[in-house]
């Protein structure tokens, strides 16, 4: 029987229950009414009208004659209703008894009547008008107790219907819904079981109905999912054993943590780096781990891509750190959730070392070439004193050529030592108080005689009173000098370069600001991350010679090594405006 007729069925009953109660309380109300009714119609009439016959007797006085004629009139009307009303036995003998004294009484009355024959009369009237009276009183108190017991019936019939409809309802009540909702019940259990991947999990309805279907349709499910979930385990249990197997060879050390920073893996090399076995890392909350561990609680707690010296194998080595958030995918209802992260430490201890080794041959070079390039600008010079000798004007270009080559190659020597400086952590930073209109004014006299050539115009826009920097005043300098000579370079001719100055704050801490804006081409969004890499130079169209590469590279390490930080800030066709900053004093 399928749930619906089930449903119908039970509902009908409730329905029929309804029914019947209604129906009983119906016909017993109407019939108690009835019963009622009779009463009122047959005795209580009765009694109206022998009332009314009594003080009708009680007119008929001869001597007024209006009064015994209006006493004779209703004493014949209430006598001639109660003919018309006999309902109960001996009703009928008495009333005509009524009506044969009344007859003889009219005869009997009058101017000549006999007094006493009247009076007689008059006696056995009243007297057979009380018993009719009488008589309808015993028959409206024997009606009812008649009613009085039909009550009682209706009341014990429908007390014993009700009490029945009750239990049966109550029943049904009790047990009905639960047939219902306990299959549903069992279904959410099982579903709940085959979300926690239990797939042994199966539903027994013995009904042959929508849950019965249900039932047979869910185990089928279960035992498709238990074959499917057997069938992939070996595969599954052989892929994982082939991942770990590949980062446990992996040369970089990687540990994998989850979203509450429980470690999951930690390969081989891992292991030796943290001096710890697998058993104290995996399934470990990380910051216990941390706390006898330095190396780790540094991995956990920085997040800087600075390289780590880690003193391995007895010897140092240099490793860098990567941190791969992983998220689940989003869905349309739900955005992306953080699973866990994994700490990749890489080794570039040999990178290191080749760094080392072009940074000292790059200083030595350079030192190097500092003599014979001195030797090249001193016989330039003797070349161009008249004393020697006269030159032609070929002669004069071919010098100043070689005087151009020399600069450059001076400059480029002198950067690849600062450079070599830089690297090596060598920096030799003099600091002293130092007003931010003496490195202004130092910078642009130093490349004043190159922006009257190119007829540039320079701007200072600085406020009245700044707040004095403590820094090293020439490397300062050097890096606003860098800044200009970039300006001019990249400037086109009559155009004007603003220098400008000023003090801001940021987290509680006072810095002094310095920018060069140029207006020149600008720079790509492509190229910005990048402008101040080593050796890193715009890909310019035009060819504009004279860079390196190395300057604003230097730049960077001269202001950071001060505690200061650099950008730019420059939008194509728009110019540049690179700036640095300098904690106050």
């Amino acid at each position: 029987m399928k749930i619906k007729t089930k449903l119908s069925w039970g509902l009908g009953f409730l329905f029929a229950v309804i029914l019947l109660l209604a129906g009983l309380g119906a016909y017993y109300a109407n019939r108690l009414a009835k019963e009622a009714g009779e009463v009122l119609k047959d005795n209580y009439e009765s009694l109206e009208y022998g009332k009314n016959m009594l003080q009708a007797t009680d007119q008929f006085l001869p001597e007024d004659s209006l009064a015994y004629a209006a006493a004779i009139k209703i004493f014949k009307k209430n006598l001639q209703n109660q003919l018309n009303n006999l309902t109960e036995p001996g009703e009928q003998a008495i009333t005509i008894a009524i009506k044969e004294n009344f007859d003889l009484f009219r005869q009997t009355a009058g101017p000549k009547q006999d007094l006493a024959a009247t009076n007689k009369i008059m006696a056995a009237i009243r007297q057979d008008i009380f018993r009719l009276t009488d008589l309808n009183m015993r028959a409206i108190v024997r009606k009812n107790q008649v009613a009085q017991q039909t009550a009682d019936q209706v009341i014990m019939y429908l007390v014993i219907i009700g009490t029945f409809s009750i239990l049966v309802t109550l029943t049904f009540i009790l047990n009905f819904p639960g047939y219902i909702a306990n299959p549903i019940r069992e279904l959410t259990a099982s579903i709940k079981q085959i979300a926690n991947r239990n797939y042994e999990q199966r539903l027994h309805f013995k009904a042959q109905d929508e849950f019965g279907e249900l039932a047979d349709a869910f185990n089928q499910m279960a035992r498709k999912l238990d074959e499917y979930e057997h069938s992939n385990l070996a595969r599954i249990i052989f892929e994982k054993r082939r991942i770990e197997t590949i980062i446990n060879n992996m040369s970089d050390a990687i540990i994998g943590l989850d979203e509450k920073q429980i470690i999951l893996f930690a390969n081989n090399e891992a292991t030796l780096l943290l001096g710890l076995t697998e058993a104290d890392l995996i399934n470990k909350y990380a910051p216990d781990v941390a706390l006898q561990n330095d190396l780790l609680r540094h991995l956990l707690a920085v997040n800087e891509s600075v390289p780590l010296q880690i003193f391995n194998e007895g010897k140092e080595s240099y490793f860098t750190k990567d941190v791969i958030q992983i998220k689940s995918p989003g869905t349309a209802n739900e955005e992306e959730k953080l699973i866990g992260r994994v700490i990749i430490l890489k080794n570039i201890t040999q990178f290191r070392e080749l760094d080392l080794a072009k940074t000292n041959f790059i200083a030595t070079i350079s030192h190097e070439l500092k003599t014979p390039i001195a030797s090249i600008k001193m016989s330039l010079k003797l070349l161009r004193d008249h004393r020697i000798g006269a030159v032609n004007q070929e002669q004069q270009k071919l010098m100043e050529h070689i005087a151009e080559d020399s600069n450059r190659l001076l400059r480029i020597t002198g950067e690849l030592l600062n450079l070599a400086q830089v690297e090596t952590g060598n920096i030799q930073l003099h600091y002293r108080e130092t007003q931010p209109t003496e490195i202004i004014n130092y910078a642009t006299q130093a490349i004043l005689f190159q922006a009257e050539q190119k007829h540039l115009k320079l701007e200072t826009n600085l406020p009245n009173e700044l707040p004095p920097v403590n820094c090293d005043l020439e490397k300062t300098a050097w890096v606003l000098v860098n800044f200009l000579s970039n300006a001019i370079r990249y400037s086109p001719e009559q155009a004007r370069i603003v220098i400008s100055a000023g003090s801001v704050t940021s987290s509680n801490n006072r810095f002094v600001r310095f920018s060069v804006r140029d207006f020149g081409r600008g720079i790509d969004a492509r190229y910005k991350d990048r402008i101040f890499d080593k050796f890193f130079q715009v890909p310019d169209a035009e060819s504009i010679k004279g860079g390196t590469g190395l300057g604003l590279a230097i730049s960077k390490e001269f202001i950071t090594a001060q505690g200061g930080s650099i950008w730019v800030e420059s939008e194509l066709g728009e110019g540049s405006s690179f700036s640095f900053s300098l904690p106050v004093v």
